[in-house]
């Protein structure tokens, strides 16, 4: 399990395949993590329990691309 305190403001979201994802914003709680607005202007919410690994300051989760858009939250949970 990753220890949230290691996910700060800015870092990368990444993919389990590597591929760019979102930047975070900040986290919520322990367990939530607030992306920064993406291109339409909407901030995004991703579960810590998704991610990883936070190794070279890059929040990689072990999600596809396609997951993590179909399945994170679009308000606070």
């Amino acid at each position: 399990m990753i220890d949230a305190a290691e996910i700060k403001a800015d870092m990368p979201v990444t993919t389990a395949q590597a591929e760019h994802v979102a930047v975070v914003d900040h986290l919520v709680s322990d367990d939530v993590i607030k992306l920064k607005k993406d291109d339409s202007g909407q901030h995004h919410y991703i579960p810590v329990s998704w991610v990883i690994s936070t190794e070279g300051g890059i929040v990689k989760t072990n999600r596809t691309l396609e997951q993590i858009t179909h399945d994170w939250a679009d308000v606070e949970p």
